[in-house]
């Protein structure tokens, strides 16, 4: 039974505790959270990730004050209204428009990093797929927000998109128009991607974030050298004083000092890129005016969709339609596909480290062919990209089947 303070002022810090248990969620989320001391920089990439969504819903709650989600007002309302007409609009959209280019650089690396330590196996299977999860939730609401400024690429990239719902040779013409509002884009498409968000998918990624700290406390976090630890001996010994003979450190405050000096650094990065090279995350061709009647020359999506975008393109209608959904799927399966026991980073698992670095390049290439045209050389090249990625895995199953056990 609880014992409670009597005396105990209320809404002090003794009347609070005895009522939300302060100390104890204190001490099983932050100080007597244990993390492994051989973890290096590319461990802070999750709470870089929760900054930067942090920064994302900061800025767009100042853009939502200007922004008119109407398809006759809201290229005007972004780059007249918030850009010009609004004092410091123009460094919130920078802001917004950064972070949303950037956070998926870090989700890749992330995603590798992850890949790279086998941080997918042996338990920590939800923690993968609740970050893939993540990963799908943070694409669909960045593909909504690229429709919010209503310039030609938005207009255009919008329209290629929503025709995959089609299915290829099934025709799905009426789900098209459904998404759609119309049979072309129009206010109701832009209204209800703007519902999904500033709304809908911002409350299922906050969801899912809480699901994804939550997964990585009872495996515990992974380490660098795939080392099995007794936390519970390692935390003994920390809290005996022998911080040497510990393999651990407590989250708060020694491990979220290092994560602070990182996030330090990428800051740093990242206001570079907000005040001196804004523009990277802005495609020329929307600032143009959507136009339904004048199609421009290269469609093409935002950087960090080009690579799966790649693999849909130099195939026929239907036979890319299935590889290109194999690339939507595919990374979720990764701890089922993996039938090594192995956990231990890639350089010390023989032909799993060429495949990784092999996945890295061809992704790679994949993400700067997607933003050339699709004619002659770059074609060959694409289509060749796309075999080499969707052969990957077959792979992946019979080299960590006959890996050897260390």
């Amino acid at each position: 039974m609880a014992h409670f303070d009597e005396n105990a002022k209320p809404f002090s810090n003794q009347w609070l505790n005895d009522r939300l248990a302060i100390d104890t969620v204190k001490r099983v989320l932050s100080t007597e959270y244990w993390i492994p001391k051989n973890i290096n920089f590319l461990w802070a990439m999750g709470m870089i990730l929760a900054a930067t969504f942090g920064l994302l819903v900061v800025s767009g709650i100042f853009l939502l004050m200007y922004y008119k989600p109407d398809a006759n007002l809201a290229f005007d309302s972004v780059n007249y209204t918030i850009m010009s007409e609004v004092g410091f609009g123009w460094l919130w959209r920078h802001i917004h428009g950064v972070a949303a280019s950037v956070v998926f650089l870090i989700i890749y690396i992330h995603m590798l990093t992850g890949i790279y330590y086998s941080s997918y196996k042996k338990g920590r299977e939800l923690i993968w797929i609740s970050g893939m999860l993540l990963f799908v939730t943070f694409s669909a609401e960045a593909f909504s927000g690229y429709m919010l400024p209503w310039g030609q690429m938005s207009y255009w990239a919008g329209m290629v998109i929503t025709n995959l719902f089609e299915g290829g040779s099934l025709e799905l013409t009426g789900l098209v128009e459904w998404i759609r509002g119309d049979y072309v884009p129009g206010d109701a498409y832009l209204m209800r991607f703007f519902m999904l968000h500033v709304l809908l998918l911002p409350l299922v990624i906050i969801g899912l974030i809480v699901f994804h700290f939550a997964s990585l406390r009872l495996p515990h976090v992974n380490n660098q050298e795939g080392e099995e630890i007794d936390f519970e001996e390692a935390a003994r010994l920390y809290k005996e004083d022998k911080k040497k003979e510990s393999k651990v450190i407590p989250f708060n405050p020694v491990f979220l000092s290092k994560d602070i000096f990182v996030m330090g650094v990428y800051f740093i990065l990242f206001f570079f890129l907000v005040f001196y090279n804004f523009d990277f995350a802005m495609d020329p061709v929307n600032f143009d005016p959507a136009d339904g009647l004048q199609t421009p020359t290269h469609i093409y999506p935002e950087w960090y969709f080009l690579w799966s975008y790649e693999i849909l393109r130099p195939f026929p209608k239907d036979p890319g339609l299935i590889a290109f959904l194999i690339a939507q799927v595919i990374f979720f399966l990764l701890p089922f596909i993996d039938r090594s026991s192995n956990v231990a980073p890639a350089h010390k698992r023989g032909l799993f480290v060429i495949w990784f670095w092999v996945l890295v390049v061809d992704m790679i290439a994949l993400t700067v062919l997607g933003k050339l045209p699709p004619e002659g050389m770059f074609n060959t090249l694409g289509t060749v990209a796309a075999i080499i990625f969707l052969l990957m895995w077959p792979i992946l199953f019979v080299i960590t089947k006959f890996e050897k056990k260390l």
